[in-house]
């Protein structure tokens, strides 16, 4: 991981602190800058963006400090997150094997990884209010939570707030399977529960614009590259890419991400996380394949099996949300 990767990979754990909550900062830091450890600190490298942020977010860099700790441990190519000093992060890297090995976990558990049992014994009994919307979440729920462990119930007779979830999110302001059934998923599962859902066309572009289109490209750009590469004579086999920080750091949340949509009661979360995923995604993609006479390598293979990886856990996601992860677009 180089000094430029290692940076970006801080500012995620930053990011993701403040949308979990537990920073509270107006506007975040542009970029964070990591240096090799001064006296007393260890590691690889070293960064003070704790203490850049303890005005900010009103508390000692310290616990700024131990609040981001955490995060940058899970993130790939971290090996040990030490605090020192008044809120000095002190990171050791990994070698590139704990990147190998997700790629083979995800490769090797399919569509199911990232399921769990964190609520493994929990019963859970959800009913949904009469509207569509609620109906679309309290089948998305249940299967989210299902991939956890807990057994669910979804039913039809009145609860109250001791025996059951009433899934009552904020309305859908018309028919959303108008866009077919996928689109109309996506429109009503994206959106956090108290937003209003948009149903309109948008759902339906095949571009840029539209993050269900990068959802379901990324992932069918992944299974066409692995029909193009056995067509090259070669298939994927994990080993160190260099080119895709992103992309590990956002497979290796997937766990998270699944076992937060479930506690929460959250599909939305699931389906912002596909986005990113897609979006680390895309730009390994043209990289993936030998181009002219380029025999295939061991990096093509790498990066092959990354681009598997990531297909896979798109497809697994949309199946959580009821959405289809068609192979062709």
């Amino acid at each position: 991981m180089t000094p430029v990767e290692l940076s970006r990979t801080v500012l995620h754990a930053v990011r993701r602190a403040v949308d979990e909550g537990e920073l509270r900062v107006a506007v975040l830091p542009e970029r964070v800058r990591v240096t090799p450890p001064g006296p007393g600190g260890c590691g690889d490298y070293a960064t003070n963006v704790a203490l850049q942020l303890a005005r900010p977010t009103g508390q000692p860099a310290r616990r700024v400090a131990e609040i981001l700790r955490p995060r940058l441990l899970r993130a790939p190519g971290v090996s040990d997150v030490v605090v020192t000093g008044p809120g000095f992060l002190n990171i050791s890297l990994a070698d590139a094997e704990g990147a190998v090995g997700l790629v083979r976990e995800i490769l090797r558990c399919g569509s199911r990884y990232g399921h769990g049992d964190a609520l493994s014994g929990r019963t859970v009994r959800l009913r949904a209010a009469r509207e569509v919307r609620a109906v679309v979440q309290a089948e998305a729920l249940a299967r989210i939570l299902r991939s956890q462990g807990a057994v669910v119930h979804l039913d039809d007779e009145q609860l109250d707030d001791e025996h059951g979830t009433v899934v009552r999110p904020v309305p859908a302001p018309a028919d959303p399977f108008v866009l077919g059934p996928d689109a109309a998923r996506w429109a009503l599962l994206h959106p956090a529960p108290h937003d209003r859902p948009r149903i309109d066309g948008e759902h339906l572009v095949q571009r840029e614009s539209n993050p269900l289109f990068r959802v379901r490209y990324a992932h069918a750009r992944a299974r066409a590259l692995l029909r193009n590469a056995g067509d090259l004579g070669f298939g994927p086999e994990p080993g160190p890419v260099a080119e895709a920080p992103s992309l590990f750091q956002a497979l290796a949340d997937h766990p998270r991400i699944l076992a937060a949509a479930a506690t929460h009661r959250a599909p939305d979360r699931l389906a912002r996380h596909l986005v990113t995923v897609a979006d680390a995604a895309l730009p390994l993609f043209p990289a993936v394949l030998p181009l002219g006479e380029e025999k295939p390598s061991a990096a093509h293979r790498a990066r092959l099996a990354l681009a598997d990886a990531a297909g896979t856990v798109l497809a697994g996601g949309l199946s959580l949300l009821g959405i289809d992860a068609p192979d062709h677009l």
